[in-house]
């Protein structure tokens, strides 16, 4: 398991790097440039635009300023002042050094400082929503399996296609109208009392305003992991290990949930990789309707204002988060069923 682990990890790493030059490439395609991001004003002259991109290093070819952007450029004599003359190294490290550069449009801070201050809340919004999509989903998977063509089976699938198909932020709107306006049972948005000038209070102090945005973001995981958890146990009932254990007069409980899930979730696993990349996608949204503090309302507000080193460094944390969530499928599958080995 061990070899296995460290040979998929080196297999992730030209797999990290093609999706980073594929990113910066369509970063640079993009029309404006950082240049135009940190120069609002219309009346900045043609010169001072230059200058603004010579000290930025943006007016190098793009594969150039993909590998100042992967290694630094303080290896490299450059024109720091955009005054066309050569005055010495360039002052950046690279990511591979750790600098993600600074910051368009969160008063110039080092990314990584960001991202640290960010992810917190949506790693705290993204767990809670994979753990009640995995908790409410594979029990009504479970249950629609065994009464396979009954009312709890017919229900929870046209809901299951209903929610899969209904768009996050209508859904966050919608329970905002419901539970926050009509209603006034649960905060309209934000992640804690607005009047706390201390950090938030840990989690069980201000769970009202974590159920709406939970709803929103695990109700797509319910529906997914609740039709995948009957499929995979319709395919796993008429098994001869199944019939075996049903003939020694098992108990119905240990018949479906001891055996019959655990093999179960073997297909379950494989989308767990997916589920990741879902979740810091749906947090995008959820996040914006909410306005959750997390990382996903940070990288849409960095799209649209162009804080370039801002995105780029969220979409390296997105590829790593995804490819670490599909080598722990890998290992999910010999931790579901010891028979397997890699």
């Amino acid at each position: 398991m061990g070899k296995y682990i460290i040979r998929r990890l080196l297999q992730a790493i030209p797999t990290l790097f093609g999706i980073t030059l594929l990113t910066y490439l369509l970063m640079t395609a993009a029309p404006g440039g950082p240049a135009a991001a940190l120069s609002f004003d219309p009346s900045v002259s043609p010169e001072q635009r230059a200058r603004l991109e010579a000290q930025l290093g943006v007016n190098d070819p793009w594969i150039v300023q993909y590998v100042h952007w992967l290694i630094g450029d303080d290896w490299r004599q450059r024109d720091l002042d955009g005054d066309g003359e050569v005055d010495g190294p360039g002052t950046r490290r690279g990511i591979l050094r750790g600098d993600f550069g600074n910051s368009f449009s969160r008063s110039r801070q080092p990314v990584i400082n960001v991202i640290s201050d960010l992810v917190v809340p949506t790693l705290e919004l993204t767990t809670v929503s994979l753990v009640v999509g995995l908790v409410i989903g594979l029990p009504i998977g479970i249950i629609a399996a065994i009464g396979r063509g009954g009312i709890f089976d017919n229900t929870t699938r046209v809901l299951a296609v209903v929610f899969n198909a209904t768009p996050n932020f209508w859904l966050g709107l919608i329970l905002i109208l419901i539970f926050g306006v009509w209603l006034g049972a649960l905060p309209l948005s934000g992640r804690c009392p607005p009047s706390l000038l201390e950090p938030c209070p840990p989690v069980w102090g201000r769970m009202e305003y974590l159920i709406l945005p939970t709803i929103t973001l695990g109700t797509v995981l319910i529906a997914n992991y609740s039709r995948f958890m009957r499929t995979s146990m319709l395919e796993v009932i008429n098994q001869d290990y199944m019939r075996t254990a049903r003939a020694k007069g098992l108990s119905q409980r240990d018949l479906w949930f001891k055996h019959g899930m655990r093999n179960a979730l073997i297909p379950i696993a494989t989308f767990l990789g997916p589920a990741i990349t879902g979740l810091l996608g749906g947090a995008v949204v959820t996040e914006a309707v909410f306005s959750w503090p997390g990382l996903g309302r940070a990288t849409l507000n960095a799209v649209t204002s162009q804080d370039f080193p801002l995105v780029m460094g969220t979409v390296i944390l997105g590829s790593v988060a995804t490819i670490l969530g599909y080598i722990l499928s890998d290992i999910l599958y010999a931790a579901i069923d010891p028979r397997i080995r890699f």
